[in-house]
């Protein structure tokens, strides 16, 4: 005879009582929070730099001449077109240079005279308007031509009142609109402008800015080259080491943020020597100019490197060591998967 089981007893149900609800599992989360990430990216590109600083550490002399080099290429560039504002600097300026005279009429008093040059100071193409009366105009004819005895026998002064008119822009159209502007005045009787004169210094000018754009541009690929192969020599000697972190699953991102840093610091450190060989450089040759510009009695100096500018040396080489690293790496990305 079998034994028949029994069931437990089942707890008693109250009539009408709501049926039991489960109670719901405490929410488990997706992924890591912000902070978490943020906190671990951080981390990524902190070490990240920090290997980048000790590798260029173990190779001090051969990290240092690749900056040389490219503080070489850096500084040529910008040497130049400062010396072409010191130039422009000791040409007085080139507005200046482009001046027009408007001779008025003898009959022209000083008190119209200035009158005049209030209204043409406030025209929209004038920087600035000078006045220069009869007698001042005479006494420095006399100075500068040694006439001096001869001209104090004329019977009246023969030179005429003038205003010289320093343009606000250098442009042969635009000045020629403004010599015809003036000339038409009251009280003018000629405005006189050099045109052959302001394109010849257009034309220099135009010279100078494209030899140092040129120049520029060609340096510029020179330092993309250099910083290129540079990085593609630290890419083949750890060629290894890159194929087995994408082995066990490393991105192209976290391969690639090394090098990037590497190309900045490279790029951080040919900046700040370009600096300092354009300071030392100017520096150097100002002693000579100060010399010569004391022979023929003028007070003219180079100046240095504008703080701005400096700055934005640096911070132009920083780039293109990043954007040199990036490309070196994403050339050679594709050759690194693993065997």
């Amino acid at each position: 005879m079998s034994a028949t089981r029994i069931p437990p007893p089942q707890p008693a149900q109250r009539v009408g009582a709501a049926p039991k609800k489960p109670t719901p599992a405490a929410p488990t989360p997706d992924g890591p929070d912000l902070r978490s990430q943020l906190r671990a990216w951080l981390e990524a590109h902190r070490a990240s730099l920090s290997d980048s600083l000790r590798r260029l550490a173990r190779q001090p002399v051969g990290s240092f001449f690749t900056c040389l080099v490219m503080a070489v290429a850096l500084s040529l560039p910008m040497g130049l077109a400062l010396l072409l504002d010191n130039v422009e600097r000791l040409g007085g300026s080139w507005q200046r240079a482009a001046q027009i005279s408007v001779f008025l009429t003898l009959e022209t008093s000083d008190s119209q005279g200035q009158a005049l040059r209030e209204q043409i100071a406030g025209l929209d193409d004038v920087a600035e308007a000078e006045w220069i009366s009869r007698e001042q105009a005479l006494q420095a004819f006399q100075q500068e031509s040694g006439l001096g005895q001869a001209l104090r026998e004329l019977p009246e002064n023969p030179l005429p009142g003038v205003v010289l008119v320093t343009p606000a822009e250098v442009d042969k159209a635009t000045l020629e609109a403004l010599r015809q502007r003036l000339a038409e005045l009251p009280g003018v009787e000629q405005a006189q402008l050099d045109l052959l004169w302001v394109e010849r210094l257009t034309a220099i000018l135009k010279l100078g800015d494209r030899f140092v754009f040129g120049l520029t541009l060609l340096l510029v690929l020179a330092l993309l080259l250099v910083i290129g192969n540079t990085i593609r020599l630290h890419i083949e000697n750890r060629r290894t080491e890159i194929e087995v972190i994408k082995l066990v699953g490393g991105t192209d991102s976290y391969v690639r943020r090394p090098f990037l840093y590497m190309g900045a610091l490279y790029g951080l450190g040919a900046g700040l020597l370009a600096w300092l060989v354009l300071a030392y450089g100017l520096n150097w040759l100002n002693d000579a100019v100060v010399r010569l510009a004391g022979l023929y009695g003028s007070d003219f100096a180079l100046g240095g490197v504008p703080l701005g500018d400096g700055f934005s040396l640096v911070l132009g080489a920083v780039l293109l060591g990043y954007i040199g690293a990036w490309l070196a790496v994403a050339r050679h990305l594709s050759e690194l998967a693993p065997r």
